[in-house]
């Protein structure tokens, strides 16, 4: 997480009206919205298209509420395209690295929980499995939202939002943070049943490390937002590409 003296000072910064709009956000995203949804469509919603509806009043909500500062944050992304291009590309690599090394780390504590760690765990990550069976029932409506409005939604959230805050005042605290929380934002939900499942937070790390690099190295959110785009278009591509030869 070193920087060079070619990278440029990170200055992007959302205003304190800006930062409030993206931390007031997480808690009704993650606790207050998905049930008004459920509610008011009479609980007819499946999981995807719950989702989905989420995701989306989230992003028209983030695109309005941050509109100047997403403005702001673009001319670095205008000034430098190539060097952000490369440090996507970079990040990218290293995130395929580091899923390597996190295969063999699940493989070991795998074997180790063979005779004890029950069912869900053995399952393999939750969400993925999730997302594995949205895809499988409607790919389209799931890659909509993975690829366009869950990057808009938690870049501006945890990125922007937490990492930018706290990139004013402590470096280390910023990563730390940044990651710890968007980690466990994808595991969460799932764990509260089986507290095993919290193991699982150590697969987000990589990805989430990386998209705080990404944030900070361009000086652009969208920077972090783009990468997070490819992220997930890619590993739908793998994902859809696995369930054809299978």
């Amino acid at each position: 997480m070193s920087r060079t003296g070619s990278l440029p000072p990170f200055t992007s910064r959302m205003s304190r009206a800006e930062t409030v709009a993206a931390l007031v956000y997480l808690p009704i995203h993650l606790l207050l919205l998905p049930r008004l949804v459920m509610d008011g469509t009479g609980g007819k919603l499946d999981a995807i298209q719950l989702n989905f509806v989420c995701y989306t009043v989230g992003a028209l909500y983030m695109l309005f509420a941050q509109r100047r500062f997403l403005r702001r944050d673009f001319d670095p992304l205008c000034d430098r395209p190539g060097a952000v291009l490369r440090e996507i590309l970079i990040c990218y690599g290293l995130m395929l690295a580091c899923n390597l090394l996190m295969s063999g780390l699940f493989a070991l504590i795998g074997a180790l929980l063979a005779d004890g760690g029950g069912p869900s765990f053995s399952a393999g990550n939750p969400n993925n499995n999730a997302i594995i069976g949205w895809a499988g029932k409607s790919y389209g409506t799931t890659a909509a939202m993975a690829v366009f409005l869950v990057p808009v939604v938690e870049e501006l959230m945890f990125r922007a939002g937490v990492f930018g805050l706290l990139r004013r005042y402590n470096r280390a605290l910023a990563y730390a943070a940044g990651i710890l929380l968007f980690s466990a934002y994808h595991v969460w939900g799932f764990a509260l049943s089986d507290p095993l499942l919290w193991l699982y937070l150590l697969q987000y790390i990589p990805a989430s490390w990386l998209l705080c690099r990404c944030y900070e190295r361009t000086n652009s959110i969208w920077g972090s937002i783009f990468l997070h785009m490819f992220i997930n278009f890619m590993s739908l591509r793998a994902l859809s590409m696995l369930q054809e030869f299978l």
